[in-house]
């Protein structure tokens, strides 16, 4: 099998700080060492320093792709292939790929040329990272639209951090060694700030660090080093489930809080044999504790606690373990030195033991939590006559005549019985057995027969064998019996707490389907949750389900048969049976999540009610602006034309009256356009739009649509083959019409506005391109919002309802309307609408590739 490639990735914090020219450096110092290198790919991004350094290099020629209008550069990873050099630069991993191309993403084509045993030299960006896209867009504003997976970055042979400071970035930036002159400001003003700029320094140092970390704890395990080093400080808290925990665990917190980096690991270890006296509340609110404090918890068996602590803080990495003083009582010590100080003693030189005292210290531990399963009545009823009634019938089966079975088979059929007995119902069904069978052995098979006595030494010692042999293999049985119910019970407890953690994570449950489920896991009658009013202190039930549609649901806990407090003002209580005491732990679990989604359900409503009401004030507001302001503007305009027409001391021309007229036309034109928006507004409020969705063809409807601009400031281009669409004329002509005033208003005068249409598959686009300032990502969305006119509009006025109406009317439809950043400089509002007829699926090219490859297209501006 062919040896696969190594990848190293140079891995920047931010763009700019010099991954590129990194990577060509290290290609020119391969090259010198006779290195068969090749440049697959660089984006030099028109840099001059990283354009020098491509001299000297051998470069495979791109591969050209025509994709809609243009025609687009890629990686030719066929040609690189067949070239098949030792060592490939490809530059930017998360680039994605025109339609078309051989694979969707880049870092696919550098993994088959991995595949094919080329090394290969990468650079990604650390807001590239798919797990990092939130953290990144909260830092910046800006929502990174190609990413790469974690996992391909991790699976590198080496990455190699490329850091710069803030600064000293901003300084090149300042310079023109990132960005062409007329981008500077703005990218200065807003991405290259100094915080973000900090900000994403952190998150490439700590994820390198972390990615450093894994390598060396690999390292560490395949050479079989145990011992401590200080790479980084990790504090171990050892966990008992006792009240401490909490006390351990903020302690540990402090001490972490003085070293930066610091991680806290709070790890409980339990039996293997299952014997503990934790406290599974106290467990669960110290590991909550743990992970608030930025610590995680982790849950080890082992049967020599000290040792398995040991182990686990050496596997690790850790440098300190905290632990608290023991909570045994003083004769206690006789047993042992305790986990505190066998741990102290055996930790060695690499590890800090510290010792915490608190309130619990030698008050005792307690006797460990009952957790014998039941092993249900029948099998208990049938254990005791097996071991009541079996030794009698089996002496009854001996002793006929024509039996004759010696005194030792005898002693091995009874021994059976008992651990018959023992196996069906427990320890005492077994030792009755026992018993009962040591006396008939002695009085019916043991010289002299049919007397208490025994006169043979030999049969003294076999009876007292087998009674403890019986003994102990009644108790083993039970003992194995009761495990394997306990186990079994334990399993079903695991898979219930599972799916109910399942769909907490999810936060997809809902309160009825709660109950529910806790009705059927507990085979209940009815499951409900009552609320008291703390005022009237009376019960109400907020929600119930029963097994028979329409049966009675509890209304106080006193009739429940089980119930559970659920926070500080409910209850979850269930009817039909009496539930045993090893239930109440699931069942508190049902509990905690009812209470959950009882909140979210009312915070969620309280929510939707304020988001309404402001929503209305909004619109009000927005309303009496318009009217005050919008509204009033053309009414003024008309007013003054008819008392200017109307007035007698002056003697108006023909041209002077038409003109008054022309102005009274245009404000009662103005004045219908905002109206029929508030009008229509209104109507997609309520949602009463009704679309007549019929086959019609834009050619006809899009010209009609212009007519509110002028003619020289529109630019059609329809294409003749163009399928027609499924859409309703009347709101189809008012969405377009509203889309291209609004390009219009800010457009240049000398650029008009290009209404383009295309077909792509079962769909046709089109395309309004204006050439204005454009809008920022963070504002693409919130310019469809009624009342919303973003900077100043250059020309004309507006109360902000046009696109809103013209996005509700396409969605009407069953389309889109949304907005993209147009090639150049500009806005481009792509109105989306399903073609009639489903033509063939065409290319879609992703939004990034739009972004980044204009400057190949023919007649592109650059940016």
């Amino acid at each position: 099998m062919a040896r696969r490639g190594r990848l190293r990735i140079y891995l920047g914090a931010a763009p700019g700080v010099g991954k590129t020219y990194a990577m060509l450096s290290e290609a020119h110092r391969r090259a010198e060492r006779g290195a068969d290198l090749v440049v697959a790919l660089v984006e030099h991004h028109d840099r001059p320093r990283t354009q020098v350094l491509l001299h000297g290099l051998e470069q495979v020629p791109r591969r050209e792709i025509r994709y809609r209008d243009g025609v687009f550069t890629e990686m030719d990873t066929d040609a690189v292939l067949r070239r098949r050099p030792s060592v490939a630069l490809v530059d930017e991993l998360a680039h994605t790929n025109v339609p078309g191309s051989r694979n969707e993403k880049r870092w696919q084509d550098i993994d088959e040329l991995l595949d094919a045993g080329i090394d290969v030299v990468s650079t990604v960006n650390i807001q590239h990272l798919e797990s990092l896209g939130d953290v990144v867009e909260a830092i910046t504003g800006v929502r990174q639209r190609e990413t790469v997976p974690d996992e391909v970055v991790r699976r590198a042979d080496q990455i190699e951090l490329v850091d710069m400071a803030p600064e000293a970035l901003r300084r090149r930036m300042a310079h023109g060694n990132i960005y062409a002159p007329d981008k500077v400001d703005a990218a200065l003003s807003h991405y290259f700030r100094p915080g973000n700029l900090t900000a994403l320094r952190e998150l490439a140092l700590l994820w390198t660090a972390d990615r450093v970390d894994a390598y060396l704890r690999r390292y560490r395990s395949e050479h079989g080093i145990r011992s401590t080093w200080y790479a980084r400080e990790r504090i171990v808290v050892g966990l008992t489930g006792g009240p401490e925990g909490s006390t351990l665990i903020r302690r540990a917190a402090r001490m972490a809080a003085k070293s930066s980096g610091s991680e806290i690991l709070a790890v409980y270890i339990s039996r293997a044999d299952g014997l503990t006296s934790a406290s599974p509340r106290e467990l669960a609110a110290q590991r909550t504790l743990v992970e608030q404090l930025g610590g995680t918890f982790h849950h080890v068996l082992g049967d020599d606690i000290p040792h398995a602590l040991l182990d686990f803080a050496r596997g690790v990495n850790a440098n300190q373990i905290v632990l608290g003083s023991s909570r045994r009582k003083s004769w206690q010590y006789v047993f042992g030195p305790g986990v505190g100080a066998t741990v102290a003693r055996e930790s060695g030189s690499d590890i800090d033991v510290h010792i915490v005292t608190h309130d619990e210290v030698a008050r005792g531990r307690g006797l460990p939590a009952a957790r014998g399963a039941r092993l249900g009545r029948s099998r208990t009823v049938s254990g005791w006559v097996i071991g009541v009634a079996g030794p009698p019938l089996l002496a009854a089966v001996l002793t006929a005549p024509a039996a004759g079975a010696g005194f030792a088979s005898d002693i091995l059929l009874f021994l059976s019985v008992t651990v018959l007995a023992a196996l069906v119902g427990g320890l005492y069904p077994g030792l009755t057995s026992a018993a009962v069978g040591s006396l008939l052995l002695n009085y019916y098979f043991a010289r002299p027969l049919h007397r208490w006595t025994i006169a043979d030494a030999d049969n003294v010692v076999a009876i007292v064998v087998f009674f403890a042999i019986a003994v102990a293999v009644a108790t083993v049985v039970d003992h194995s019996a009761r495990r394997t119910q306990q186990a079994a019970r334990l399993r079903a407890e695991s898979e219930t707490l599972t799916l109910l953690a399942d769909s907490v994570l999810r936060g997809d449950d809902t309160l009825d389907a709660l109950l529910a489920r806790a009705r059927e896991t507990f085979g209940m009658e009815t499951a409900a949750l009552l609320e008291r009013d703390t005022e009237r202190r009376t019960w109400s039930c907020v929600r119930s389900v029963s097994r028979v549609p329409g049966a009675r649901p509890v209304n106080v806990p006193e009739d429940a048969d089980a119930d559970v407090p659920v926070g500080d003002h409910a209850m979850l209580a269930l009817s039909g049976r009496v539930l045993p005491a090893e239930d109440h732990r699931v069942l508190t679990a049902f509990a905690a999540h009812a209470a959950a989604i009882l909140d979210r359900e009312r915070l969620k409503n309280e929510a939707g009610r304020a988001h309404k009401l402001a929503e209305g004030n909004r619109i009000r507001t927005a309303l009496l602006a318009a009217v005050s302001h919008d509204l009033r503007t053309p009414l003024a305009a008309i007013k003054a034309s008819v008392s200017s027409l109307r007035s007698d001391d002056v003697a108006w021309s023909e041209e002077d009256r038409a003109d008054l007229l022309e102005s009274i036309e245009q404000g009662a034109d103005r004045l219908d356009q905002l109206v029929g928006n508030l009008l229509d507004a209104s109507r997609l409020q309520t949602g009463t739009v009704e679309p007549l969705i019929r086959d019609i063809d834009l050619d006809e409807v899009v010209p009609r649509a212009l007519g509110g601009v002028p003619e020289a400031g529109v630019e059609l281009d329809i294409p003749e083959s163009l399928p027609f669409v499924a859409a309703d004329p009347g709101l189809l002509e008012r969405a377009v019409a509203n889309v291209v005033e609004n390009a219009a208003k800010y457009s240049p005068r000398e650029l008009p506005v290009l209404v383009r249409a295309s077909a792509l598959g079962e769909r046709v686009e089109l395309r309004v391109v204006d050439r204005g300032p454009g809008v920022p990502d963070s504002d693409k969305n919130r310019i469809f919002e009624p009342f919303q006119r973003y900077g100043d509009t250059p020309r004309g006025n507006g109360v902000g309802l046009g696109l809103a109406v013209a996005r509700g009317f396409a969605e009407a439809m069953g389309g889109t309307l949304d907005a993209e950043d147009t090639p150049g400089g500009g806005l481009t509002m792509v109105l989306t609408l399903p073609a009639a007829g489903g033509a063939q699926q065409g290319p879609d090219v992703p939004p990034d590739a739009t972004e980044e490859r204009t400057a190949h297209a023919p007649g592109a501006r650059g940016r």
